[in-house]
């Protein structure tokens, strides 16, 4: 599938050293190195940045975001990766951050219209976007590099070099770029545990890079709005053991983050600790505990963990479920297990059942009603708490930020990774570390920022619209069916099917009004009545003015005039299609059959299918 490369010799221009002193002066330079995003500025999500200068272009991250509840069938959304298409010669590679789906999710998408020549990414990383690609079934035909704390890259125009991190995901590291024009810093989503179970924040690099001199920070935001320190891991492990030990006589179901390795390996120490049995629910679960066993980090005997096929063999209090579901999806294990659908378990009175994480935005209330559910069947819901510390972020609080800006000390900088508010604070808790009000920049996806000669300005921006993810379709164009999906959700659909003599250029009988989501029919004869009147004057008018009848006039006129009466009367604005049976093609048991067709099926089939058919006889 792909070549894996090691940081040995100069292959790829990639060399191995523990000196981090290198400092390039600003020099007298007149092309500007650019900074951007395609995503990850002002949302939660699709993180993909971009460091540009002169022939070489390398991408930070790429990430997909995951649609909220309006999101209407929609998968997930990535960037508009147009611009790179265009610009494909001159990107030197990929470098990944860490192994979350905001952060590699769309590696499959952009390997389908870039033929990238390497990918850098740290161990645990390496290892999710090996199974991606293979389900996603993408081919990497270019080298998958490993990198660590101690990895430097070293191209014509820049010297790269990684910074080990925290975060609640293995692996995860910050990079520094450093060219001609200056420096730029990019942390990664991180939070500075100072008792880690394990990946420490290397301070001592991050001193070393502040008296060397950074002009650029680009920082992670997500908890910006939160004051104080992020607690540590450590703070979860103790209330988890006590989780156990007090549920000794009853089942375990514990839900958390797939990617949170960490919390797992605690999860799973625990069970062995216990003599519990371990089953697992759901496929992302699975996966993160299979790599985990994989490269050692999660340390367990076969033996401890079940098959669904044999958690009939074993009590209630000698089994721990860890399951996925913790945002509330739909599909997940938790919630088909709250609904009553999962094939293996059903929810007893006694269950203990831990979410051991936080709602993500957009996940509230799907969280609020499951656990309403579980409650209600006669669970023990645990949720995080400031008096039950279940879960700790993996992003870095007002605390942490300060902590980096004192570190750091950035001349500019520019928050990334949240929403409008939270990279509106983050600016704030920058000016009061002191970072000079003006030398902060609150941008937009696609806003270019140029370092130039150590300034940074803002300059012209690049498109960076998102692409909604539908089933195959990854195109501009699947935006303008999910508009319509919305829609037909909101207000519904109306089909207006009329009859013609195109060679008369006269109406047939009255029109049929059929309305799906819109309004109740046998509730609106006026309504009706009045549309087919107003439907058929349309057509008059146009056949008395058109110098040419067209089929396609013939629906803007019905369009244009019974839209706003429809507005008017039941305050919604629908999805209006038009129907325009010609009598001179077909006959009248071919015209009752399509207005059966069409009275008879959902909106969706109204709008692809059975119109069209009629529409095309």
């Amino acid at each position: 599938m792909e070549k894996q490369k090691n940081n040995t010799g100069t292959k790829n221009n990639v060399i191995k050293t523990n000196d981090n002193k290198q400092k390039r002066k600003p020099l007298k330079n007149k092309i500007p190195t650019a900074i951007f995003s395609l995503g990850g500025i002002q949302e939660i999500g699709k993180n993909t940045y971009i460091v540009e200068h002169d022939d070489e272009i390398w991408i930070i991250d790429s990430g997909v975001k995951f649609p909220d509840d309006w999101g209407t069938g929609i998968e997930g959304i990535i960037p508009n990766y147009d611009w790179l298409v265009e610009n494909k010669n001159r990107i030197q590679g990929l470098i990944i951050t860490h192994g979350h789906e905001d952060h590699i999710g769309g590696i499959p998408y952009l390997l389908k219209r870039i033929d990238l020549k390497c990918i850098y990414a740290p161990k645990f990383a390496q290892e999710l976007i090996k199974a991606k690609l293979r389900d996603k079934k993408v081919t990497f035909k270019g080298d998958l590099n490993l990198i660590d704390s101690n990895t430097v890259i070293k191209t014509k125009h820049f010297l790269i070099d990684f910074f080990s991190i925290n975060h609640s995901i293995p692996d995860a590291y910050g990079s520094r770029y450093q060219t001609i024009n200056g420096t730029l810093v990019t942390t990664g989503d991180f939070k500075f545990d100072y008792t880690p179970i394990a990946q420490k924040t290397d301070f001592w690099k991050l001193s070393r890079m502040g008296q060397a001199g950074v002009d650029l920070l680009i920082s992670d935001s997500t908890n910006s709005l939160i004051p104080g320190i992020t607690p540590s891991e450590q703070d979860v492990i103790a209330r988890i053991e006590e989780i156990f030990r007090k549920s000794i006589d009853h089942r375990i179901i514990l839900a958390s983050f797939a990617s949170n390795v960490y919390r797992l390996k605690t999860i799973v120490d625990c069970a062995i600790k216990f003599n519990r049995k371990i089953l697992i629910f759901g496929r992302s679960m699975k996966k993160g505990i299979d790599i985990a066993r994989k490269i050692k980090y999660i340390k367990a005997p076969v033996s401890v963990f079940i098959e669904n096929r044999n958690l009939h063999k074993y009590k209630a209090s000698e089994v721990l479920i860890l399951s996925t579901g913790s945002q509330g999806e739909p599909l997940a294990a938790l919630s088909r297990i709250a609904q009553g659908i999962h094939p293996y378990v059903s929810v007893t009175k006694g269950d203990t059942i831990v979410f051991s994480s936080s709602p993500i935005p957009g996940s509230y209330a799907r969280v609020e009603k499951l656990t309403n559910k579980l409650i209600k069947l006669g669970a023990n819901v645990l949720e995080n708490s400031a008096m039950n510390t279940v879960h700790t972020s993996g992003h870095a609080s007002q605390g942490d930020q300060k902590l980096l800006f004192n570190l750091i000390k950035p001349k500019y900088f520019a928050p990334m990774h949240g929403e409008y508010r939270m990279l509106s604070k983050h600016i704030k808790t920058a000016i009061a570390t002191g970072v000079k009000p003006e030398n902060n920049f609150l941008i937009y996806n696609g806003d270019r920022l140029e370092l130039l000669n150590g300034h940074v300005t803002q300059a012209e921006s690049v498109p960076a619209e998102p692409i909604y993810i539908d089933g195959n379709d990854t195109t501009s164009h699947t935006k303008r069916v999910i508009s319509d999906r919305d829609k037909l959700g909101k207000d519904g659909l109306i089909a207006v099917i009329i009859t013609i003599d195109s060679r008369k250029n006269t109406i047939v009988g009255k029109p049929k009004i059929i309305s799906r989501g819109t309004f109740y029919v046998k509730d609106s004869l006026q309504t009706i009545i009045a549309a087919q009147k107003i439907s058929l004057a349309a057509v008059n008018d146009y056949f008395s003015t058109a110098k040419k009848v067209t089929f396609s006039g013939i629906k803007q006129s019905i369009q244009k005039r019974l839209l706003p009466y429809i507005h008017r009367t039941k305050r919604r604005d629908p999805i209006l299609i038009p129907v325009i049976l010609n009598k001179t093609t077909i006959n009248q048991p071919t015209i009752k059959r399509s207005v059966n067709n069409v009275k008879n099926s959902s909106s969706n089939n109204v709008k692809n299918s059975n119109v069209n058919n009629v529409k095309n006889k």
